[in-house]
Order: structure tokens, then sequence, then C-alpha cells
């Protein structure tokens, strides 16, 4: 058998296996959640990706920011010019600046208030949570109190959390979790963040 007769072989079997798989899945009939963490660079413009993807299929889809603040980001701005989106920054910025715990626990809640309700609304195919996992880790808000959120959210809705460090909790009952890792970044080597790479 020729290399190429032995690779077409082996690619009938690779597919006959995919299809089976694919076959056998099934549409749950609910949204999703999705978790992007890890100490690598790219979860939040990850979950923005999706986004994308989400409207390409004309989806409805929510944002609620936490932590960043009114930072000024390239994607934020081509979404508002899109006009397609539901968007919320509620953060006040890095927990490094604020340096008032309360206010960042109270900034939190209200974002978590104004997540709920959309996720609860029905409105929704995606909302996607922003440095959630952020605000978690610093217990600004309570594990709990989250995965209550995520589970009275609508069936048709799906949710993406980003941010390093999520909690086991929220890992155990996603049905997604990717882990960024970080393998080199160049502001270890002292590059400060770039404009439209980096933000």
């Amino acid at each position: 058998m020729s290399d190429a007769e032995t690779h077409k072989a082996e690619m009938k079997k690779v597919q006959a296996k995919h299809r089976k798989k694919v076959a056998e899945a099934s549409d749950p009939g609910r949204g999703l959640v999705l978790v992007h963490t890890g100490n690598g660079k790219g979860k939040s413009s990850s979950a923005f990706g999706v986004i994308i993807r989400a409207l390409g299929w004309k989806k409805t889809v929510g944002v609620v920011q936490f932590i960043k603040g009114n930072w000024i980001t390239g994607e934020r701005q081509f979404f508002d010019k899109l006009g397609q989106i539901t968007w919320h920054t509620m953060g006040e910025g890095f927990t490094w600046d604020t340096q008032d715990k309360d206010r960042d626990i109270a900034a939190a809640e209200a974002a978590f208030a104004k997540a709920r309700e959309m996720m609860e609304s029905g409105a929704f195919d995606l909302v996607v949570l922003d440095e959630i996992n952020i605000a978690l880790r610093y217990a600004y808000l309570d594990i709990q109190a989250v995965l209550d959120g995520l589970k009275a959210r609508s069936e048709r809705t799906s949710v993406i959390l980003t941010g390093r460090d999520a909690k086991p909790e929220l890992c155990d009952y996603a049905d997604l979790v990717t882990e960024m890792t970080e393998v080199k970044h160049p502001y270890a080597a002292g590059i400060k963040a770039q404009r439209g790479l980096d933000f």
C-alpha cells in the first residue's frame, strides 16, 4: 500500500470515529456555562471571540464587566460601533487602584445584580461576565450566590465567566473550563501593554 493509500485509510478511520461521536452527542436544550481562567493571556479575548460568533448567528448578547472600570479598550469601542450588545462596565478599576474593599464589594455586588437580571430575563442567548473570577478571588462576591445566579438563568442563556483563579466550585458546575497557560509574556521583559493587542 502506498503512503497516500495508507494515509487515506487512516483518515477514513478518524472520520468514522468523529462522525460516530457527533451522532451520539445530544443537545442539552439549555444554555451552557463556560469558564475561561488561568494565568495566561487571552481569557477575555476568547470570550469576545465567542461574542462575534454569537452575533454572526444573530444571537442576543450582553456583557457585564467586573473590575476593569472605565478603561478604554479596543473591543468596547468596536462593539459600541456595532450597537448590537447590551454592555455594562461596572467595576471601578483594578483592585490595587481602588484600595477600598467596601467600595469594591459594593461595585461587584451591583455588577452581579445586573448580571442576574440579564441572565434571568430570557432576553439573552449569551451573557459574558468579564473578570468575575477576580471578584470571587478577593471575596467581593460569594461563590454560592454566583452559582445560585447561574442556576436561576433562563434556559436559553449561555454564560461565559472570565478571569484567573476560577473557584473549584465554579469549575465543577461549568460545562466547559479552559485554562490559559502563560508560556511567555512581553510584560515580563518590561514591555508595556500595546494598544490593539493587549487592550
